[in-house]
Parts: C-alpha cells; structure tokens; sequence
C-alpha cells in the first residue's frame, strides 16, 4: 500500500470537443505537484461502462462483467475527485452513469469537485452531486476548485490564467484537505 492516499480523478463528461480532459489534466498536474496524493486519473470515456445498467444489485456489488475493472478502479481509491462540467444547471448523466454503476466501492471516501462552466463554474452541478454522494455514503468535502468561465480561462493553453493565483490556491488547499480526510478515512475503513 502507497504511503500516499490513492486519489481518482474522474473526468466526468463524455462529450464531443469537451473541456473535461484539459481541466483535469491541469489539475492533475498541479496536485502531483503537492508531492502529497497519488493519483489515477480516469476518463468516462475509456471506463468501458456499458450504456445501459445490467444485471445486478450495484448496492451489493452484484456487477455485470464489464463493470468490475471500473469497481476495482474505485475500490483501490482512498479518495475522489469529480471533475465536472455543468450542463443546464446540472452534472452529466454519463457522471451520474458512473456513480450508480457501483456501490459499496465508493463509501466512507473522501469525495472533492472540480467544476467548471460558465458565470457558475458549475457550482450549480457540485451542489446536486453533494447530495448524490451522500447517498453513496461517500463524505463530501467543502473545498473546491472552481472554475467560471473555463473556456476564457483555459484560451491559452493547457493552464487557465491565473493571475492572482486564486485556482493555484484553491488547489492546494483541496489537496492539503483530500490528503488528511484519505488518509483517516482508509485507516477507519476496516473498522
């Protein structure tokens, strides 16, 4: 076992010409240099979730046979971090696909958002995903990156503009907190 909580990164939309690939591989890059988390990012894209929910009881961990690499991906997490657009006011339904399309894996685990959209920065989508999570018995955090207007800010590249280092500092601050809530958690889990 790493000495480092084991984080995965979900990058939430499925969608063609997405931002969701650029978001997280920014973030990633700026957690990894924390030195604080281990990381496995994850695209919706290439988790092989079949489209429609098979046989099974997700919430017993009863999962078709294309499920269970993505199981064995969550379960070897110690926490989540959603990366999540927000559509219409709310998450994706390839996002809430994913979170419906396993059970026990996801619970006592540490969940954090990084959202982006427009004049909200998809803090509409996290809202609603808090209460999904819950459900899951996952524990919600309260530190967040935010990101309004992700298209404007990521126009340059690979990075957003940030020029009073507020994204940075949001950052740090999620993976100071994911690093401490992962590691007490996967201590308390066996109990």
């Amino acid at each position: 076992m790493s000495a480092l909580p084991r984080v995965l990164v979900l990058i939430g939309s499925t969608r063609e010409e997405r931002l969701g690939p650029t978001v997280a591989g920014w973030f990633v890059r700026a957690a990894e240099a924390q030195g604080a988390l281990d990381i496995d990012l994850l695209d919706l894209r290439d988790a092989g979730l079949p489209e429609r929910q098979g046989a099974g009881h997700p919430s017993r961990g009863e999962y078709p046979e294309a499920v269970r690499p993505f199981a064995a991906r969550v379960a070897a997490a110690d926490g989540v971090v959603l990366v999540t657009p927000e559509y219409n006011h709310g998450y994706p339904a390839s996002l809430k696909h994913a979170l419906d399309a396993v059970g026990p894996e996801w619970r006592a685990k540490p969940v954090a958002f990084v959202s982006y959209g427009g004049v909200a920065g998809g803090t509409r989508a996290v809202e609603q995903l808090r209460q999904v999570v819950v459900e899951l018995h996952m524990v919600p955090m309260r530190d967040a990156v935010t990101l309004p207007g992700a298209r404007r800010l990521f126009a340059g590249g690979d990075a957003p503009d940030d020029p009073d280092g507020r994204l940075a500092d949001s950052v740090a601050t999620l993976v100071r907190r994911m690093s401490w809530w992962a590691g007490a958690l996967r201590a308390a889990r066996p109990a």
